[in-house]
This record gives C-alpha cells, sequence and structure tokens, in this order.
C-alpha cells in the first residue's frame, strides 16, 4: 500500500518504544525508511527492541533512555536527540493505566497515570516544538490517545482525563503551531492487545466476550495501527492538521469499553487492588 521509501529521510523519535503498540510502529516506522529513536525507562529492553529492528532492516535505529516524567530529563534527551540531527517527528506513545474504582484512588496511584501520560507527553512535544520554531523547521507530532476522549471510561478515570488532555493540546497546537510548519494529529486506537495493557485492563474475571461484541468481531492488528500512524506522519497527510483519527472497528459506536465493570463485586475489586499493588 505505501511506497518503500515513505518515511526516508524523516527522523522519528517514539516514546515507549520498546515494547507494545510503540515498537510496532516503530518497525514499520524503519521498514518504511526512517531513522528511528527510541525512548524510555528499560534500556535492555530498548536495545534488544532496537538490535531486532536492525537485524530484519538493516535500518538505522537508536535508544535513549528516559523518564518522561521528569521534565529536565526529557529537555537532557532532545539535546541530545538534536546534537546529531534535528528531529522530524515526535510520536508521543508512552503511557499508563489501571482499572480502578475511582474514589479508592490514592494521590500517588493518579499520578501514576497522569505523570507519564499526560506530562510526559507535554514535556516531549514542548521539546520538540521548541527547537523546530527556533531553527524555523517543520515538524509533526503525532499523540496516541483513545476511545476515552470520545466516550469517557468509568474505572480509567485518569487515563481518560489525560488523553482527553493530550486531545485538547492536539487541537490547540494545530492552530498555534500550523502556521510555523508543525502539524499535531492524533490517533485514537480501540482494543490493540498488548500484554502490558492486557494485564493492567482485562486482568481475570472481567468479560471473556468482549472483542466478539465489536462491531467487526475482532480486536486490531498491531500492523494496522502502524501503518495509520505511518501515513499520518508522512508528507503524504500534509493536510491533516488537529485530528483525531479514531481506529478501534466502531465499538466506541457501542459503549466505552468499561460496563462490565459495574458489575464488578467488593471482592472483586480488592482482588484486582491486592494484586496491583504486588506488582
Amino acid at each position: 500500500m505505501f511506497e518503500k521509501g515513505l518515511l526516508a529521510g524523516k527522523r522519528i523519535l517514539v516514546t515507549g518504544g520498546g515494547s507494545g503498540l510503540g515498537a510496532a510502529m516503530g518497525r514499520r516506522f524503519v521498514e518504511l525508511g526512517a531513522e528511528l529513536i527510541i525512548c524510555g525507562r528499560r534500556l535492555e529492553l530498548l536495545e534488544a527492541t532496537a538490535a531486532r529492528m536492525r537485524d530484519d532492516f538493516d535500518g538505522k535505529v537508536n535508544v535513549i533512555r528516559c523518564d518522561i516524567r521528569d521534565g529536565a530529563a526529557v529537555d537532557a534527551m532532545m539535546d541530545a536527540v538534536w546534537r546529531a540531527a534535528p528531529l522530524d517527528v515526535l510520536v508521543n506513545n508512552a503511557a499508563a493505566t489501571f482499572i480502578a474504582q475511582t474514589e479508592q484512588l490514592s494521590f500517588r496511584a493518579a499520578d501514576a497515570i497522569l505523570a507519564p501520560t499526560l506530562h510526559g507527553a507535554m514535556y516531549c512535544t514542548l521539546g520538540a516544538g521548541k527547537r523546530w520554531i527556533e531553527a524555523g523547521r517543520k515538524g509533526v507530532v503525532l499523540s496516541i490517545l483513545s476511545t476515552s476522549t470520545i466516550t469517557g471510561r468509568a474505572f480509567a478515570v485518569p487515563s481518560a482525563m489525560a488523553k482527553s488532555a493530550i486531545l485538547a493540546m492536539t487541537r490547540s497546537l494545530a492552530v498555534e503551531w500550523g502556521p510555523k510548519g508543525i502539524r499535531t494529529v492524533a490517533i485514537a486506537p480501540g482494543a490493540f492487545p498488548t500484554p502490558g495493557a492486557s494485564g493492567q485492563l482485562r486482568p481475570e474475571g472481567r468479560d471473556e466476550g468482549w472483542a466478539s461484541r465489536n462491531p467487526l468481531g475482532r480486536v486490531g492488528e498491531h500492523d494496522e495501527l502502524a501503518s495509520l500512524a505511518s501515513f499520518l506522519i508522512s508528507d503524504s497527510a500534509g493536510y491533516i492538521n488537529g485530528e483525531m483519527v479514531v481506529q478501534d472497528g466502531g465499538a466506541h459506536l457501542r459503549g466505552s469499553g468499561a460496563e462490565d465493570l459495574l458489575q464488578w463485586s467488593d471482592a472483586q475489586w480488592e482482588k484486582q487492588r491486592t494484586a496491583r499493588s504486588k506488582s
């Protein structure tokens, strides 16, 4: 569907790029000719992921350890990235979430979600945007959000809040930075299962038939998200700005995805809290 060199000459940073959807997008970007940088907190994971991409595609993939919850660390990362060459694309992918009864959330638990999902994305966006504007360069920011920005989502309130705030940032900066040649776009994925997210969002005891009730009767494939992301950051999407593309098989038209949790007992919630505290 795409030209082999669709992303040739693009230098792309993916936060949380060591695993899951971040790694899937990164692989597709490298396959399409991009130079890739992946960041995260676990250096061994990043290096293993980068090595596989280099072996598979003979592309240029670099890693950088960074805790995006720390604004100073993000600024230092951006300095390091720019010392080699300017960035062309930032993908805000790193995030955290888990299900919980909202009234039971501690301040620390809420911050554990808001810090990487909201603050981290904002710090990275500001870091890239500032440098693009100072140099008079064009750039693209792609943020990976969720359909909770449309429906809300019970029992995942901090995540829904953070993703909705990033959507507001996407739309606001589309107007403010668009005249400077910087596009801001977003994707709201539905169910694209990964080991990390599935463990937090779909623990034992949740409804087992949820995927079959998707209008398309299935979950998403990682390559489908990666291909959409590749298009949105490419020059072929140069007139798309400030928009969020929903990619969920139509699931959000039926519900928020949290309705089964309304039937959970106190004992089920206690089991979930205990499991989360141990992890």
